[in-house]
């Protein structure tokens, strides 16, 4: 009898030791929202121009320890700041392509005449990306800009996220399932030759950032696509077109922006777009106005523009 009720009462430890792992499992999302500043000097005042608040969140992320590598404006009314940090290179350069995450990207938006700060969630791109939580990077974002809420997703498990782990649905890509787009003799031709092709805009992109990670055969480059392959192609490849049909909700997730291509040893590598697209927004729907189904051609016109920068 007394056996029995010990094997009763492991069993019930067990149960709530698993109730508790489940309730202890953390759900991140994509994308954190700042805090706009009310005013810059004068509390009567109003917030200012879209450069203003450029130039403000530029200054604090730069008071932060971020250095500022890039900026641009991906379509009216947007403007995308990429910042690099020590602590977010090292990270990186110990991580299988973990030089995809290497810059951590912010945004200022302005949504029906308001702006909006906003960046990517260390947090999860980190644990996506195999990089870790990279807590200190976040804190260091939340005392530079600010930290309202997490949004653009319902949210992913942390366990569902890693490399390996996440993905949209079957058949669809891994973190893993990297593009080649061209193979160099060596690292420098292949950084020489991205250089050069984005400086011709080759494929209708714009450089926005170079990061190369410490003691690595390893560059990292921001592209924005601008114009794309050209209307006649038929794929939805520009930035503006590609957020124009999934960016839709009230907070915006331009810090979605711009796309990396990485210079590793002699290869120039890209994530699958249709992985990159997923893992920035999970919750979209295969189908609707606003579904997959409408951006279909966006990952071949993606790769396209990637390709040409790369030289192939």
């Amino acid at each position: 009898m007394i056996r029995q009720k010990t094997k009763s009462v492991l069993v019930i430890v067990l149960l709530l030791l698993g109730f508790a792992s489940v309730a202890q499992a953390e759900v991140l999302k994509p994308f954190v929202l700042g805090t706009t500043p009310s005013s810059f000097e004068n509390p009567l005042k109003d917030p200012g121009s879209m450069e203003d608040v450029v130039e403000y969140t530029k200054a604090h992320l730069t008071g932060q320890g971020f250095t500022v590598v890039g900026s641009y404006m991906p379509y009216p009314n947007a403007t995308v700041i990429c910042a690099s940090h020590p602590e977010l290179s090292a990270a990186a350069a110990k991580a299988t392509n973990g030089g995809f995450g290497a810059a951590q990207r912010v945004a200022v938006t302005e949504v029906n005449g308001k702006l909006q700060i906003s960046y990517m969630n260390p947090a999860y791109l980190g644990t996506a990306y195999g990089l870790g939580k990279l807590e200190s990077i976040s804190a260091k974002l939340e005392a530079a800009l600010g930290r309202e809420q997490e949004f653009g997703a319902e949210g992913v498990k942390e366990e569902k996220l890693g490399p390996g782990q996440y993905h949209y649905q079957m058949l669809m890509p891994y973190f893993d399932d990297i593009d080649v787009l061209n193979t160099y003799p060596d690292y420098e031709t292949g950084v020489k030759t991205v250089e050069a092709n984005l400086a011709a805009g080759r494929g209708g992109t714009v450089k926005v950032y170079r990061i190369d990670l410490p003691g690595k055969e390893i560059s990292v480059f921001g592209v924005g696509i601008t114009q794309g392959d050209g209307p006649d192609s038929g794929d939805k490849d520009t930035d503006k077109e590609v957020m124009a049909i999934i960016d839709f909700q009230e907070i915006r997730s331009t810090a979605y922006l711009p796309y990396e291509l990485m210079v590793q040893g002699n290869q120039a590598i890209a994530l699958r777009g249709r992985y990159r697209i997923a893992v920035h927004f999970p919750d979209t729907s295969m189908a609707g106005e606003h579904g997959f189904t409408k951006i279909m051609s966006s990952p071949g016109g993606i790769k396209n523009a990637l390709e040409a920068v790369a030289g192939k």
